[in-house]
């Protein structure tokens, strides 16, 4: 029987480009779903514009069934806030996307197990969209339309901090509700930090001085300095 580290670093990978918090509540997923007796494996993660668009492709000019209806740009998964996932069978190697498998024979498809779980974690699911149904899709819009994020909008801290309640209790954990957040300038990873209540906290000296700038502290005023050679 894999252990929960064995199975969650068979899904690490695709959460890598994810929202800091889609990326915390899919890793939650799976912690919940092992403890219910459901392992699972997390199939898809961020998707740049042009890997949606040869998806899309597929069943119309190229080989394949039709497995999507949005183009590049117009699905979550393009902004990091969707994943899509499949049973863990228990060899360890192979996945399954049989919607009525009861692999912990507890009288409740495993499937609709991994959904509750998901939607208590403030997923929404593919399943309950009214006209095309992607049944291994979770996603979380934070209130935003494709409209919103084509036009660059991003999730509004009152959304972020309403579902990093869900994923991280302070009974679950003693400490107060926080995410982890890798910090990039220019791509190149110089901190890490953490999101609380919607704010993103980072060590100040490593931001500067990937951009370029002194940092000073006085004591006497507490105040930190920033200065640019700009």
């Amino acid at each position: 029987m894999l252990t929960l580290a064995q199975i969650k670093a068979k899904s690490a990978a695709r959460l890598k480009g994810l929202h800091p918090v889609v990326s915390a509540a899919a890793d939650k997923l799976i912690e919940r779903c092992y403890t219910c007796g459901v392992p699972v494996l997390i199939t898809q993660g961020l998707r740049t514009f042009s890997e949606q668009d040869r998806l899309y492709a597929q069943g119309r000019t190229s080989a394949g069934n039709i497995v999507t209806n949005a183009r590049g740009g117009y699905s979550f998964h393009n902004y990091g806030l969707a994943v899509d996932f499949a049973l863990l069978l228990p060899d360890g190697s192979s996945a399954s996307w049989d919607m009525k498998r009861d692999g912990d024979r507890d009288g409740t498809a495993d499937w609709q197990e991994v959904v509750q779980q998901a939607k208590a974690l403030g997923f929404e699911w593919g399943g309950d969209w009214s006209s095309f149904k992607d049944y291994p899709h979770f996603q979380m819009s934070f209130g935003l339309t494709i409209a919103n994020l084509l036009a660059g909008a991003q999730p509004a801290p009152s959304a972020v901090d309403a579902v990093c309640k869900l994923i991280i209790t302070e009974e679950e954990t003693g400490v107060k509700n926080t995410i982890p957040a890798i910090v990039n300038v220019n791509g190149c990873k110089i901190a890490e930090g953490y999101i609380e209540a919607g704010v993103t906290y980072v060590p100040v000296r490593a931001v500067a001085k990937a951009l370029g700038a002194g940092v000073s502290y006085n004591a006497a005023t507490r105040t930190v300095e920033i200065t640019s050679s700009r």
